[in-house]
């Protein structure tokens, strides 16, 4: 079983930066970099969608169109965490942000939400106008 812990989220202007964080707990037959990982949002009265994913290795990337340019996807194995950069927010980007894993065998990344099996609580992010 995997646990996620996101951090990082808050109030903020539009314009300005955050940087959350998701840290990962793995059972100890897999490793993290085992896992690819995906950013989704939640907005209040909408979806659930889809912001970034990264693959295994990182090398990987996919991107939202709403934050291309705006958002970078990042991993670090050694410290089992994800992070999402997010910069020139804006009040849309407003939304509870999710971690999410997947194990898998592919160095490719996943942004659709029903290919991730684990999900961290979320944290909120409000950008004021």
């Amino acid at each position: 079983q995997v646990q996620l812990v996101e951090s990082g989220g808050g109030l903020v202007q539009a314009g300005g930066s955050l940087r959350l964080s998701c840290a990962a707990s793995t059972p100890s037959t897999l490793t993290f970099s085992s896992y690819r990982m995906g950013w989704f949002r939640q907005a209040p009265g909408k979806e659930r969608e889809s912001v970034a994913a990264i693959s295994r290795s990182g090398v990987n990337t996919y991107y939202a169109d709403s934050v291309k340019g705006r958002f970078t996807i990042s991993r670090d194995n050694a410290k089992n965490t994800v992070y999402l950069q997010m910069n020139s927010l804006k009040p849309e980007d407003t939304a509870v942000y999710y971690c999410a894993a997947d194990s898998t065998y592919y160095d490719l990344p996943a942004k659709n939400s029903n290919q991730y099996a684990y999900w961290g609580q979320g944290t909120q992010v409000t950008v004021s106008s």
